[in-house]
């Protein structure tokens, strides 16, 4: 009988685990190339002024076209000042350090796009808020699409 604080073996999790050589963990590391959230940021801008100019295409009205390119930049703000936050902290001498740092970060981006959608109204005249609305919702998920084609790679690197 197992006593509760006793951990679980799983034999098929250990046969499963191969343990790399130095070669090939090099290999796996260059067939794996890591996400640069300075890209995905690149991105971000990107896809926001197409919303903004598909927005003023669309509606003909050039409020529309500010909106959303408000509501692009409620995203890219708020993410560019939490990777300069991150990067600061890449010299955090301990992981709690670094963890910390991050949640802080985060919240910083939390509340500071809370502050620009509050404040969207008050800056832009007229305001449209579905476009406002498409140009935050869709150069949100430019942080989905990166994840599922960086999750493509991976599928190719098991085969290693």
């Amino acid at each position: 009988m197992l006593k509760s604080w006793e951990p679980i073996e799983d034999d098929a999790e250990e046969e499963d685990f191969k343990r790399l050589s130095a070669e090939e963990a090099k290999a796996l590391q260059q067939a794996m190339p890591k996400v640069s959230p300075w890209r995905v940021l690149g991105a971000q801008v990107l896809v926001g002024v197409l919303v903004s100019l598909l927005a003023w295409l669309v509606t003909g009205l050039i409020v529309a076209a500010w909106s959303a390119a408000y509501g692009a930049l409620a995203v890219v703000v708020p993410a560019l000042v939490f990777l300069r936050g991150l990067r600061r902290q890449q010299g955090a001498q301990n992981a709690s350090a670094a963890l910390g740092g991050f949640f802080v970060w985060e919240m910083v981006k939390v509340v500071l796009t809370v502050a620009m959608l509050f404040a969207a109204p008050r800056l832009i005249l007229e305001l449209n808020w579905l476009a406002l609305l498409a140009g935050f919702v869709v150069t949100m998920k430019v942080y989905w699409v990166a994840m599922w084609l960086h999750s493509g790679r991976k599928k190719s690197v098991a085969k290693l």
